[in-house]
């Protein structure tokens, strides 16, 4: 199967959950026009306390839809733009991809990954016991975070459900995605 768009979601103001849309507009150094996440400094309330001048590394948030697959499984019930992504894909291990990875999506958009995104306690807030359900440990003991990936828009474009995603490797030596 090939990595394909399956959802774009958005939403102006700092909400959890984000509205489907039948197109969002990235921008270069920005993130997801009219989204609450949008600009080149970071958006996050509680690191805009820390430090308003921090980059925006989270300018857009990608999430797998078999994690929805996963989480229907174990009994909740969530869908596309409710756990705050913008774009949902199929057919791609985003938590796989190394930082610096590049996705190009549709004929315009090109995303790098920056991060996982570190699941906070508004998760629990849409429904109790999700945090723990998207988070996992190895037998080593190493936690793994399965609430998505975060990026910064290197190039803008429309984003469809149905675009097509191809993903560019980073050169060198490849260093795993860390919470962001």
């Amino acid at each position: 199967m090939s990595a394909v768009v399956i959802a774009v979601s958005l939403r102006p103001g700092h909400s959890f959950s984000k509205d489907l849309a039948p197109v969002i507009r990235l921008v270069a150094g920005r993130g997801v026009e009219g989204d609450g996440h949008f600009g080149q400094t970071v958006q996050h309330r509680s690191r805009v306390r820390a430090n308003p001048l921090q980059p925006n590394l989270c300018q857009v948030h990608l999430m797998h839809a078999e994690l929805f697959d996963e989480l229907r499984a174990k009994g909740f019930d969530v869908a596309s733009g409710d756990l705050g992504e913008n774009i949902t894909t199929r057919g791609l291990d985003l938590l796989a991809l190394p930082t610096g990875a590049i996705l190009n999506i549709g004929s315009e958009a090109r995303v790098e990954l920056t991060g996982l995104r570190n699941p906070c306690r508004q998760i629990d807030a849409f429904q109790a016991g999700l945090t723990e359900a998207v988070l996992e440990r190895t037998a080593d003991g190493r936690l793994i975070r399965k609430a998505g990936v975060m990026g910064v828009v290197l190039r803008g474009g429309a984003v469809t459900p149905g675009d097509a995603i191809t993903v560019e490797l980073p050169s060198g030596e490849h260093r795993p995605l860390e919470p962001v």
